[in-house]
């Protein structure tokens, strides 16, 4: 069954939270001992209906406040097919959070408050969704019961959300009118919205098409470990086991190992106890190869006629997630699909204001939450794509030495 991994974002108070809550709650995909701690919390705050946001608001913190803090996981599956949500924070300061769970995703869910319309934090969200290069972006105008379900303001919104997107890099755009407090066009059609002839949200995710987002044209195989079993029955099998990150290997196929250069041809991709005619993104797998060469973890298997790049020298939109700033001449381990190499800041060249989209050439000052165009140098190089080319080659981390902390996520370019 098909996997669709997709984020929510969106205003403080624009009801991310209760519309998961929705959808999982008529996806009848909440178990019952859930749903009575909620109906209990709900009681306890004093509501007269069932507060579904609470299904996601899984810390205390957020619960007293009722906003999102951390990212919020949530698992459910349809018929058609199975869904991973990251319920990502709406405040400003917790943009770190929403560029984590947002970076792996298929498809980002952007509410906007049918009474307020697109406002600074719908175009920075929409911004990171875009340089995240989330293939679709569904936008959904909630509360539509709070403005008398009108036509005309669901239009104007997404006139002007189509106005501000034409300096996105996303295409595949839907607009649907909800309101998630009594699911309207959620999962089930609304009779008060005769006007709207689009599908419903689950209708939309469930059939939005996502198997043509994987990168199947440039064969790139980042190996993680070196098999050796020393068994009698395998005992001369020495295979390169990782997870492939782009396009098909074959046996037969003429290989390149990169960064060294030597050159060889796949005999065999295996799985457990047996092999398989072809493998593709994202299966993992183990590769082996006709000649004895010198192949070892952060290597990458790719095809002759269609490499990768190979520098030390690495430009890159980042977005900063540590209280501590950056500066020039700082250095951090640098990790980047089974790589690890150390790495310096050779200069920080503009930053990027995310509610209007223009550079920030005059301060250079980074801190947390910042979104900025970095040239890093590495002590070895570097084997990989651009970010719009393949998101898992094109993507890398900064671990502080000292701290081991996470302290940036980065777009090559």
């Amino acid at each position: 069954m098909e996997l669709l991994r997709f984020t929510t974002a969106g205003s403080v108070d624009d009801g991310k939270s209760t519309l998961i809550g929705r959808l999982l709650y008529d996806s009848k995909s909440i178990f019952e001992d859930q749903m009575d701690a909620v109906k209990r919390s709900s009681e306890r705050k004093g509501l007269d209906n069932i507060d579904l946001s609470l299904l996601t608001d899984g810390l205390r913190a957020e619960r007293e406040q009722g906003i999102t803090i951390d990212v919020a996981y949530r698992y459910f599956t349809t018929p058609r097919r199975k869904f991973i949500i990251a319920d990502t924070p709406g405040h400003i300061q917790y943009t770190r959070n929403m560029v984590t769970g947002a970076s792996t995703a298929n498809l980002a869910l952007i509410l906007i408050d049918a009474r307020k319309g697109v406002v600074e934090q719908t175009c920075r969200h929409s911004y990171i969704a875009s340089l995240l290069r989330i293939p679709h972006l569904i936008i959904c105008v909630n509360k539509m019961d709070l403005v008398n379900y009108d036509k005309n303001i669901f239009n104007d919104i997404v006139h002007h959300y189509k106005k501000f997107s034409e300096k996105l890099k996303v295409k595949d755009i839907h607009f649907i009118p909800i309101s998630a407090l009594l699911g309207d066009n959620v999962v089930n059609y609304s009779e008060k919205m005769p006007w709207y002839q689009g599908q419903t949200l689950m209708e939309t995710l469930e059939t939005i098409p996502v198997s043509n987002d994987e990168n199947h044209s440039d064969a790139r195989f980042p190996v993680q470990t070196v098999i050796r079993p020393h068994s009698e029955e395998y005992h001369d099998y020495r295979g390169y086991a990782g997870r492939v990150a782009g396009g098909i290997f074959r046996p037969g196929d003429k290989v390149k190992i990169l960064p060294s250069g030597y050159h060889s041809v796949i005999r065999s991709v295996d799985v457990y106890k047996h092999s398989l005619g072809e493998a593709f993104s994202p299966m993992s797998v183990s590769i082996t190869l006709e000649d004895d060469i010198d192949v070892s973890r952060g290597d990458m298997i790719v095809k002759e006629e269609n490499e990768p790049q190979v520098s030390q020298d690495i430009h890159a939109m980042m977005c900063w997630l540590n209280p501590k700033s950056p500066v020039p001449g700082a250095k951090y381990f640098l990790r980047h699909t089974t790589k690890e190499v150390r790495s310096v800041i050779k200069e920080i060249e503009y930053k990027i204001d995310i509610n209007t989209l223009e550079r920030i050439e005059y301060d250079r000052t980074i801190r947390m939450n910042d979104i900025f165009k970095v040239y890093l140098r590495t002590t070895q190089p570097l084997v990989y794509d651009r970010y719009d080319k393949n998101r898992y080659t094109g993507s890398l981390i900064l671990v502080d030495e000292t701290t081991n902390e996470t302290v940036a996520a980065a777009m090559i370019e």
